[in-house]
């Protein structure tokens, strides 16, 4: 595929006969007067006969609903891919606003990633895999015999929640206990979630001592566990006085094979920074940071508070000297001390 599109004898509006090479993978401005022909070539020309060609390339089921879209007045473009415009009516300021997100193509790029993409284990570095019912036995048998054990489903994994329909869904099934991060309760009275906080809620299916003469159980409740909690379910430990001690989540369809890594499984929230699932927990999905930069507040070092080592206040105001003075004592140094004497 050529690096360039080739516009040849561009007629569009009052464009008069042009012929222009543009390199691609730049970023290209055109300027000019106003009716110099700047949106004629842009827009009704080069994005409308790319916008064109996509079109043509969808089977003819899809282009009934479309419609037949007008050819600009060009005699020939080269080199031309699918375009997509944008109005700077569109463009906000909003960081959380982007090409990607006003264009919608984000929102198949998310589902693309989630669909067709491989996890790998963070920890070994190999690809995960599914586990089924027998790997999760055997994992289960090789602990030693009456380990108190528990099979849960984890219906809820760090989400908002107040848990009323789950727990009477759960109640209405027949199942009277929950795990509440990481507290067992009764679901005959069941704890009072704020659904302002995120929760990890998970349903106890059964709960046994391990013993070869249980497998059966063992993969009833197991299978069960599953189709609750949409191909999860989860291992719990317990100490003699059944206290939840540890647990491990098996994922149905993701698991490292080596060192049993169960990570969520791919979704759309996952790849997305608007999402508190896919967002960076530093900078929480907006792609910068607000700090203090100490040189700007505290430009020459040498000085004290007491001189007013902080550039933007006052030394002889309450406010400023009474809060400093009291971190004085607190901290066992001197106002008049400079700054770069005090220790960090």
């Amino acid at each position: 595929m050529t690096n360039e599109i080739i516009i040849k004898n561009a007629n569009e509006n009052n464009l008069k006969a042009v012929n222009i090479t543009l390199p691609k993978n730049k970023l290209i401005v055109m300027t000019g007067v106003s009716g110099s022909g700047k949106t004629s070539l842009a827009f009704d020309t080069i994005c409308a006969e790319g916008q064109r060609r996509y079109m043509e390339s969808l089977s003819s089921y899809a282009r009934m609903f479309v419609g037949q879209m007008k050819k600009p007045d060009v005699e020939s473009i080269e080199g031309l891919s699918p375009t997509i415009s944008i109005a700077q009516k569109t463009v906000h300021s909003n960081p959380r606003s982007t090409v990607g997100t006003i264009t919608e193509i984000y929102d198949y790029y998310r589902l693309l990633f989630a669909k067709i993409g491989k996890q790998y284990c963070p920890n070994c570095g190999k690809e995960l895999k599914s586990v089924d019912i027998d790997q999760i036995i055997d994992f289960i048998y090789s602990y030693k015999e009456n380990t108190k054990i528990g099979i849960l489903a984890p219906v809820i994994i760090d989400r908002k929640t107040d848990g009323k329909q789950i727990f009477q869904d759960a109640l209405s099934k027949g199942y009277r206990r929950i795990v509440v991060n990481n507290e067992i309760y009764n679901l005959d009275n069941p704890p009072k979630l704020d659904k302002k906080f995120k929760y990890n809620i998970s349903i106890v299916i059964d709960r046994l001592k391990i013993s070869h003469d249980e497998r059966l159980r063992l993969s009833n409740s197991t299978e069960n566990a599953l189709n609750m909690a949409n191909g999860l379910v989860e291992v719990a430990f317990f100490d003699d006085d059944n206290h939840f001690t540890s647990s491990r989540i098996f994922s149905q369809k993701n698991s490292c094979p080596s060192c049993g890594t169960s990570p969520l499984e791919l979704s759309h929230r996952l790849f997305s920074f608007n999402s508190p699932t896919g967002a960076c927990p530093t900078c929480n999905g907006i792609g910068y940071l607000n700090e203090f930069d100490i040189d700007k507040i505290i430009p020459d070092k040498r000085l004290s508070f007491l001189d007013g080592a902080i550039l933007t206040h006052n030394p002889s105001a309450d406010y400023y000297y009474k809060p400093f003075e009291a971190l004085s004592k607190e901290l066992n140094f001197s106002l008049s001390t400079p700054f770069s004497n005090i220790p960090p």
